[in-house]
């Protein structure tokens, strides 16, 4: 594919066309994408959470994205808490890393998981397993994914809501270049701090 050709494909009428096909497949299918992310966490959220917004709008797309999202998370939990009493997931949560990470999710609660799922950069699909493998509430998981996605989805949709903006203004498309550096920076920190923190928990024990 020539450089020429691609720019005609990547162009703000190619993108506009494409957003125009994708919300005829309807709300369904905007929320079904994002749900399916949970199963198979390669795909791509913040491409799904953009095209919904795009597609849809800011309100309802944010909408869409958080209930397929918070929909997919809280079934691989719920699937996890039902499979964790099966011999390999009950082999798995013996394993010494593991039963100090489950340990340390049961202690911690609510904060480390809203932290974690605050930011769009952080294994979050790793996490749904993990706590749904732990005595967590279940509760205590909802609440942080419903708080924290909501958080998560609503930055991506607040930036990525204006593609033209994007396009034809480079002063705004560099800021949003940075916001997502920083969003990705504080989502590492905070994955890292949390890390050194069950290693001290380890250290401790």
């Amino acid at each position: 594919m020539s450089p020429e050709t691609l720019q005609d494909f990547f162009s703000l009428k190619q993108l506009m066309e494409l957003f125009e096909t994708y919300r005829s497949f309807g709300p369904f299918f905007a929320i079904l994408l994002p749900m399916l992310e949970a199963f198979f966490p390669f795909l791509p959220l913040v491409v799904f959470i953009v095209a919904n917004v795009n597609s849809f709008g800011l309100w309802m797309g944010f909408f869409l994205s958080w209930i397929g999202a918070c929909s997919g998370a809280i079934i691989v939990f719920i699937m996890m808490r039902k499979l964790g009493e099966w011999r390999f997931f009950k082999r798995l949560q013996e394993k010494k890393a593991i039963k100090k990470l489950l340990t340390w999710i049961e202690r911690r609660g609510f904060s480390p998981l809203f932290l974690i799922l605050c930011f769009p950069f952080t294994p979050s699909a790793a996490i749904n397993v993990v706590a749904g493998l732990s005595r967590i509430s279940h509760w205590q998981f909802i609440l942080a994914v419903l708080s924290g996605k909501f958080v998560m989805i609503f930055m991506v949709s607040f930036i990525g809501q204006d593609l033209h903006a994007l396009i034809t203004q480079p002063t705004r498309s560099i800021i949003v270049a940075i916001v997502i550096f920083l969003l990705w920076f504080i989502g590492k920190r905070v994955e890292m701090r949390l890390n050194v923190s069950m290693t001290v928990k380890k250290r401790g024990d």
